[in-house]
């Protein structure tokens, strides 16, 4: 994992945090395994954000750790709920607890509420994961190729596909990049922000987005907080744009979805 070559920065800290967390819940598997077996079928994620226009995948965020507090007393479903009628494509729930105040209870709130598809973002390193993520009602996962070693993004995108979810293969660089597209996955998301450092390179995403492969989802993530950011990672080749801290720290949150709606996709310039 090439966050092990970054002892301090924040991705090596929450990858490990969370192995700790799951390293004593092995015996839940089979009963998070039935509910996940017994929950019934979500919505598609790559239709709902494969359209004419660049979709918005909207995001439940109270706090981060790059920008602190956003929306702390935040209503998920209810938050949800604006988005979609706003325009949003689908939504993104952080189910993290300690450094993004969410939670799994949210996620399967925000699913009962709205009727696009629901994607659990957080980090994901165990199979019991994409049980709880099923069972709560998302129809896709996200997987960071940089959190995890390449035979363990293998598996779990193997897993996640065999209990009907899809997967969103986050990445940085171009290698990364390689690397998820060999997963044939529903859809690639480059982010410009380095989980290490925390900080935004916006120039990610117009070097990385034009060499997603065709026929996947091509989505932009981080830093995308006005329309005209939306435009320029439609130039580059997105299919949907994720956009949490603007979006769910605007005073309102509708407008904010609908300022972003409506930007024309543009084909990516280099596809394969």
């Amino acid at each position: 994992m090439k966050a092990e070559a970054q002892a301090s920065g924040f991705l090596t800290r929450m990858v490990r945090t969370q192995r700790a967390r799951l390293a004593g819940r092995a015996g839940e598997r089979g009963a998070w395994e039935r509910r996940a077996a017994a929950a019934p079928a979500a919505p598609a994620f790559a239709a709902a954000v494969g359209g004419v226009s660049v979709a918005i995948i909207a995001e439940v965020k109270r706090r981060s750790p790059s920008a602190g507090a956003i929306r702390a007393g935040a209503d998920a479903a209810e938050l949800a709920r604006i988005y979609a009628d706003a325009g949003a494509s689908a939504i993104s729930v952080l189910t993290e607890p300690e450094h993004f105040g969410g939670s799994l209870d949210d996620l399967a709130r925000v699913a009962s509420a709205v009727p696009v598809p629901v994607l659990r973002k957080d980090f994901i390193v165990d199979p019991l994961q994409l049980y709880e993520a099923r069972a709560a009602g998302a129809s896709a996962v996200l997987l960071i190729v940089r959190a995890l070693r390449e035979e363990e993004l293998a598996a779990l995108a193997a897993d996640a596909g065999a209990l009907g979810l899809a997967v969103l293969v986050e990445v940085h660089d171009r290698a990364e990049l390689e690397l998820a597209a060999a997963l044939q996955p529903a859809a690639i998301g480059v982010n410009a922000r380095d989980l290490e450092t925390l900080e935004v390179d916006a120039g990610r995403h117009g070097a990385l987005l034009p060499l997603v492969p065709a026929g996947c989802v091509a989505v932009a993530e981080s830093g995308l907080a006005v329309r005209g950011d939306v435009e320029r990672v439609a130039r580059a080749g997105a299919d949907a744009a994720l956009s949490g801290t603007a979006l769910a720290g605007a005073p309102d949150p509708a407008a904010a979805v609908r300022a972003l709606v409506g930007v024309a996709r543009v084909a990516r310039a280099r596809s394969g």
